[in-house]
């Protein structure tokens, strides 16, 4: 069971659980939500190894439960954002260029 709080701050939670467990019995069982009451797990994402999945999801061995925090910002918007403050010329395919190539090659 993995809970990151804040970015950069990671909570594993080593569990041993009985077969057929869901992915509701291994939270309850790893007491994430006591040590983290700002967990609301009609409102979390929950996934196993990056792939979604729901509360009753049937674990298997060797799964890695993830609880994922909302997103604060739109990754597209933040790339954007990024791009336009540094420019076109600063990024992608035109930043580099050989010395006497063409415009855009």
């Amino acid at each position: 069971m993995v809970y990151a709080p804040v970015p950069r701050q990671v909570r594993e939670f080593a569990l041993t659980l009985p077969a057929d467990s869901t992915v509701r019995a291994a939270i309850e069982a790893s007491g994430v939500l006591g040590l983290h009451p700002e967990i609301e797990l009609g409102a979390r994402m929950l996934g196993i190894w990056g792939h979604k999945v729901t509360l009753g999801h049937v674990l298997r061995d060797q799964d890695r439960v993830e609880i994922w925090r909302p997103l604060r910002v739109d990754p597209k918007h933040a790339r954007r954002e990024r791009f336009n403050a540094q420019g076109a010329r600063a990024a992608g395919l035109f930043a580099r260029r050989r010395p006497g190539a063409k415009p855009g090659y």
